[in-house]
């Protein structure tokens, strides 16, 4: 499993570049069945965010094990990792310049765009036609970001719920009540965790309540509070701005009192880790578990319940097969193999899948021996049913950076959060106007 975050995006780099290639239609590759052979092997690129060797060793096992049965078809699969930061940009700025990958990962966030481009295939008739496939054990709610008039335009393959990590000795220290028990007794809320968290940080000097990676810049972070509020930043149909729902101003007042007010968030310019032991709780993708040791005790709990009742939230990623590569059947059918119903158990060592026959918390504790069957079933199998996406939009890049500029002026403690999130949206309805 992998965290996906993004930044420093250069707004619109992304939507020029992708939009650019509606012209090169979204070419079909064979429905069922082998792809005519191309004459000689060919090699296959993705492109992916990890640089994780174990990950990436798997990965490779995996294609080789594809060449091997398809000689004919493939010569060699080549993984790319391009750093995170840098990865939409210049995976968009590669098919600008007409030098696709035949596969690539793709962020939550700029699905839309990708999706409505015309710069993906249609893979769905391979996955369906494809001998063993079962594709009707792939979960309708995760393939929703990746559909266009019926229509799949990448594979899902992460589906990483967020989650509420808990440093028990600090909370403990603090004489707060369990957030394990609160779950238990339905009082598990957004502010039985502010309390929480204001008290264990009074306690231990060190920082209450961690939105991991948010950091004052990646905002859109912040769904994982305020989906709670069933508050949004724009329409369903991406053409409206929300942040002036009283929804959203709601939950975002709370954020910054919560911040401000009660101390129980970490204020702009202040770094805190938890899993260094920085903080008594932080809200992130399960995928972290992997960078807990036993320096001090921690507990794992789904996110808390806002006014609306809790919501779950997952980082999503898809993978997608170019119509402007060189070999769009070659790839979408190695994709299918890449994502068959066996391939799918071993890559849910790190990435939670969106098959529903995997998503068990016995194929899961498998490969994630440090999270009990509970915790799995409460946090990861629960978190993925009916779960719903950070925000993500067709023009998300030029959104992201300019939400990100017109919330600056909320950080401040006299903040008049009314008039900032008004301003935001008067920044962000041209863009809305224009998609």
């Amino acid at each position: 499993m992998h965290t996906i975050r993004h930044r420093g995006l250069a707004a619109g780099i992304a939507t020029a570049a992708v939009l650019g290639l509606a012209a090169c239609g979204s070419s079909d590759p064979q429905a069922a069945g082998e792809p005519e052979a191309p004459g000689e092997p060919v090699p296959l690129t993705m492109t992916v965010w990890t640089a994780d060797e174990a990950q990436l060793a798997l990965f490779q096992s995996i294609a080789d094990a594809y060449v091997a049965e398809h000689p004919e078809l493939v010569s060699e699969v080549t993984f790319e990792a391009i750093p995170f930061d840098d990865y939409t940009t210049s995976l968009t700025t590669r098919l600008a310049g007409g030098n696709a990958p035949d596969l690539a990962w793709i962020l939550e966030s700029y699905a839309p765009e990708f999706v409505q481009s015309g710069a993906l295939v249609d893979v769905g008739p391979v996955l369906e036609g494809t001998d063993g496939y079962a594709y009707d054990d792939l979960l309708e709610s995760s393939l929703a970001l990746w559909q266009q008039d019926g229509g799949l335009f990448a594979y899902p393959f992460s589906n990483s719920p967020f989650a509420l990590f808990v440093n028990t000795d600090q909370v403990e220290a603090a004489g707060q009540p369990s957030p394990a028990e609160l779950v238990g007794s339905g009082e598990w809320t957004y502010d039985a965790a502010r309390d929480i968290a204001a008290a264990a940080a009074e306690e231990s000097g060190k920082q209450g309540l961690v939105v991991r990676d948010f950091d004052y810049k990646v905002w859109e972070n912040l769904s994982t509070i305020w989906d709670g509020w069933d508050a949004a930043p724009w329409s369903a149909d991406g053409a409206t701005c929300t942040f002036t729902d009283p929804a959203m101003v709601d939950a975002m007042t709370w954020i910054h009192d919560a911040t401000f007010d009660d101390g129980a968030m970490p204020g702009p310019g202040t770094t805190a880790d938890f899993f260094a032991g920085d903080a008594a709780l932080t809200i992130t993708q399960i995928s972290r578990a992997s960078s807990l040791d036993d320096s001090f005790a921690w507990d794992v709990v789904p996110l808390p319940a806002g006014p609306e009742g809790r919501q779950n939230v997952i980082g999503q990623a898809g993978i997608g097969v170019f119509a402007q590569g060189e070999h769009p059947d070659v790839a979408a059918d190695f994709l299918a193999w890449f994502t068959n119903p066996e391939n799918a158990e071993q890559l849910a060592a790190y990435f939670p899948p969106p098959r529903e026959s995997l998503l068990t918390a016995e194929v899961l504790g498998a490969a994630n021996p440090l999270l009990s069957e509970d915790q799995l079933q409460a946090v990861v199998v629960d978190g993925i049913t009916d779960a719903v996406t950070k925000p993500a939009h067709p023009s998300f890049a030029k959104l992201q950076d300019t939400v990100r500029a017109g919330l600056d002026p909320l950080w401040t403690a006299d903040a008049d959060v009314e008039a900032v999130l008004a301003d935001v949206c008067t920044s962000i309805d041209p863009v809305l106007a224009g998609s």
